[in-house]
């Protein structure tokens, strides 16, 4: 498995933790809508990364966005695996 898949499973992991113990839980606890802003000023720090700062601080804010992101696909019950395969799809087509 990949790195995207091996975080998806400490996600899912770390989602059934105490809230206390774990950033994860915490903000998954604090559902959907708080994911999703996270999700947004993200994104945004991507755009600002890439448009005017470094490649290393690009390549943390990337990873922070697809930490993120993987919280929304687990909190919606999506398996990586789904969108693994819809980007396998379109590299065929």
């Amino acid at each position: 498995a990949g790195m995207l898949e091996e975080l998806a499973r400490v996600v899912a992991e770390r989602a059934a933790a105490p809230p206390e113990a774990s950033y994860t839980a915490r903000l998954l606890a604090k559902g959907p809508d708080q994911v999703l802003k996270k999700i947004g000023e993200e994104a945004t720090e991507v755009v600002l990364a890439a448009r005017v700062q470094s490649a290393q601080r690009l390549a943390e804010e990337s990873a922070d966005l697809l930490y993120h992101l993987l919280l929304a696909l687990h909190q919606r019950g999506l398996p990586i695996a789904r969108v693994m395969d819809e980007l396998r799809k379109r590299r065929n087509a």
